[in-house]
């Protein structure tokens, strides 16, 4: 069985003959164990109540309770004890049927073989100190597992709030999009690549664009008219500025009252906007 990182191991010796303690005890005084040392069942339910023991040693006979009785005792109250009793061949029925019921881990016999005993310590304190790396180890998946839900469940709500958040930026844009396509003004958006990025209905319009042909993706030197892509020419790059271009005639003889905004005033976007506001006719 393979060591685990020892930490105190505390063994309890219950009998009532103290030459049997004094035995035991000198059988064991090499193996670095605290040990602990009871003549009765009553006085050694008094210690388990006061020290964390790993590992009882008890006789089966002794006056008041037997071997078997106390350790079944300490099964309900100390499950994660190692219980072995220590007796004579003679007593082997009486202990029997503790140790199928799990009561008992181990019967050894009285006299009793000084390296086998040792050696039976040794092990059920490894079996003892194994299932408590087990427990911590459990804990510590549990405790782990638990702030992964909590975590997980922060997640799922800030995907929520998120989602949310994007749903409602949608719907203002699709409301912002219908307000700019029914303005009775043009308005086209040019990026700095002096491509057009933007435009409403009414700004297609006055450029006179065939159906079902929009302004976007077009480039502004192939569409707009000389006159606007002067003024254009008259904003200095990375400056916030608005220009007021007056009244200017387009195509087809149409004219409209011209106002040229840099970008990036209020945004981050960058680039030109052009509103075009079509005057009516005398």
């Amino acid at each position: 069985m393979t060591e685990i990182a020892q930490t105190s191991r505390t063994l309890l010796l219950v009998d009532d003959e103290h030459n049997i303690i004094s035995a035991l005890k000198r059988t064991l005084r090499y193996d670095g164990y605290t040990i602990l040392t009871a003549n009765s069942g009553e006085d050694g339910l008094a210690l388990l109540a006061q020290h964390e023991v790993g590992v009882i040693i008890s006789d089966q006979r002794m006056p008041h309770m037997t071997g078997v009785e106390f350790l079944r005792k300490v099964k309900t109250l100390y499950p994660k004890t190692l219980r072995i009793v220590l007796s004579g061949y003679t007593e082997l029925e009486s202990v029997t049927s503790a140790v199928n019921e799990g009561a008992i881990c181990k019967f050894l016999t009285k006299p009793w073989d000084d390296d086998l005993l040792r050696e039976n310590i040794r092990e059920a304190f490894q079996h003892h100190e194994m299932e408590q790396e087990n427990l911590r180890l459990t804990r510590e998946l549990q405790l782990a597992n638990d702030e992964l839900s909590a975590l997980n469940q922060n997640l799922e709500q800030k995907v929520v709030e998120k989602t949310r958040e994007i749903v409602h930026s949608i719907n203002l844009l699709q409301i912002s999009q219908e307000i700019l396509e029914h303005l009775p003004i043009g308005i086209i958006g040019i990026d700095e690549q002096n491509m057009i990025v933007a435009s409403n209905r009414c700004a297609e319009q006055i450029f006179c664009q065939p159906p079902g042909i929009c302004l976007l993706g077009l480039m502004a030197g192939d569409v707009l008219p000389d006159v606007l892509l002067q003024l254009l020419q008259n904003l200095y790059p990375g400056d916030l500025v608005q220009l007021d271009g007056g009244v200017v005639s387009l195509n087809e003889g149409v004219s409209v009252h011209v106002v040229i905004s840099t970008m990036g005033d209020i945004s981050q976007s960058k680039g030109t906007m052009i509103v075009l506001s079509p005057l009516k006719e005398s």
